[in-house]
């Protein structure tokens, strides 16, 4: 099995929509090509066999087995703007880093007391309640490359079940596996961002581009309680990867936007994406002038600044701006409030786990800062560590700038893009998927 496989369950069955159907085979031709111009997989020998067979046989030209690739990964940061409909992935997953040399021992297969029985089953429910077209085009192995294959843009061809696809007894199954993964507040997030599309689509009279139900379902892997397995929501401005092994839950990346992040919606204003925006301004006006002055790259702020959206799993980043090991505790408590505006998305258990993560290695996480600082500023910040890795970026006007105020190319909190992730190659689980493999007995 290589990197770059499809990865589609039970194949081959019948697939999806014709139109949908010819663009999945236009990615599985660019995949065989960079296939065949020598792609490098992730596997290591030996236990690496059994990786391998669990693949599907859909990309066949052979890759050479390393650990790591030979130089740092390719490919542009970036990333914000999640690129055209017909992007694909020209690189084998390695996981964002600091030089392009991953941290060993970082991640462990370990228990975390996490109840995941309440998401299997959940995950189980929505998958019997769909037809089997509907099932052949959502699911796919866990191996698949479909788990990189998200995009914030509207425009982008997905793959899975979109909830335009779906009977209203299938949604409730599919918000029923969004409740069993998700806090309160993560669910109420997603359901805003997808009100607020629908909102402004009509606005600007654009529902065909912009509404609530131009979101896809993915299903990686089989739910199991010793399985690894994960499922992925994605759309416009709303991506969410959760991937499971046993009771631990990898919940990365998560991408969480809107445009506008405020709007009156039947006499109620809606408002979405203000935790992250309010934490990070809390934290940074907490710093002394001298910290500030460390952790503030520039007073200004450029139109899109993110630098590990999508397509960016392998972003080279070296660390900028002000490590927390000379913050106060108050200050640390400020800043673990920023990852806690996106980690508290997740249900209250996993979301311990992971800020336990995140906390320690606080005394290795560094802060770097564009913008303004005043309450309405626009501005982009960066949380690293060796285990997270956030990003918080006002952004101009962008499509749908119709449905506000808004000032041709002037950042603004209006527009927000923001994204979690998990440096050092566990990003949807990698590293554990590949432990997993490589020692249960079972697939040795």
């Amino acid at each position: 099995m290589t990197e770059l496989d499809t990865g589609r369950q039970d194949e081959p069955e019948p697939g999806p929509a014709p139109g949908r159907r010819a663009h999945a085979d236009r990615r599985s031709f660019m995949r065989k090509v960079f296939l065949a111009s020598g792609a490098t997989a992730v596997a290591t020998m030996g236990g690496a066999a059994a990786w391998a067979a669990q693949a599907d046989d859909t990309a066949t030209a052979g890759a050479s087995a390393t650990a790591s690739p030979s130089a740092a990964p390719s490919g542009d940061p970036g990333g914000g703007a999640g690129g055209p409909g017909n992007q694909t992935i020209t690189e084998d997953f390695f996981g964002l880093t600091t030089d392009g040399k991953r941290i060993d021992d970082l991640y462990a297969i370990h228990s975390t007391k996490v109840a995941t029985a309440p998401v299997i089953a959940a995950a189980e429910a929505f998958l019997a309640g769909l037809t089997d077209d509907q099932k052949t085009a959502t699911q796919f192995t866990v191996h698949s490359t479909e788990w990189r294959l998200w995009s914030n843009v509207d425009a982008y061809e997905r793959q899975g079940v979109s909830l335009a696809d779906l009977t209203d007894a299938q949604k409730k199954l599919g918000t029923a596996l969004l409740k069993s993964a998700l806090s309160a507040d993560g669910l109420e997030t997603t359901e805003k961002i997808r009100a607020i599309n629908q909102a402004a689509g009509e606005a600007i009279s654009q529902t065909d581009r912009f509404n609530e139900d131009a979101y896809y379902w993915t299903l990686l892997g089989t739910p199991s309680a010793t399985e690894p397995w994960g499922f992925q929501f994605d759309g416009h401005h709303l991506v969410i990867n959760y991937f499971v092994l046993g009771d631990q839950v990898v919940m990365s990346p998560c991408f969480w936007g809107s445009e506008p992040t405020e709007m009156d919606i039947d006499g109620t204003t809606v408002k979405v994406c203000q935790e992250e925006v309010a934490a990070s301004l809390a934290f940074i006006n907490s710093l002394t002038a001298a910290q500030r002055k460390t952790a503030i790259a520039s007073a200004t702020k450029s139109a899109e600044s993110m630098k590990a959206g999508a397509f960016s799993d392998n972003a080279v980043q070296a660390y900028e701006g002000l490590r927390a090991d000379i913050l106060t505790a108050a200050q640390r408590g400020k800043l673990l409030a920023v990852a806690a505006a996106f980690v508290d998305r997740a249900r209250a258990d996993a979301a311990q786990v992971r800020m336990a993560e995140i906390a320690g290695h606080l005394d290795d996480t560094y802060v770097t800062w564009a913008g303004g600082t005043a309450d309405d500023s626009a501005f982009y910040v960066r949380v690293q560590s060796p285990v997270v890795w956030i990003e918080v970026d006002c952004q101009a006007p962008g499509p749908l700038a119709g449905a506000y105020d808004s000032t041709a190319g002037t950042p603004t909190q209006k527009h927000v893009h923001s994204v979690i992730r998990t440096p050092n190659g566990n990003d949807y689980g990698r590293e554990l998927l590949r432990q997993h493999y490589l020692t249960s007995p079972h697939h040795r």
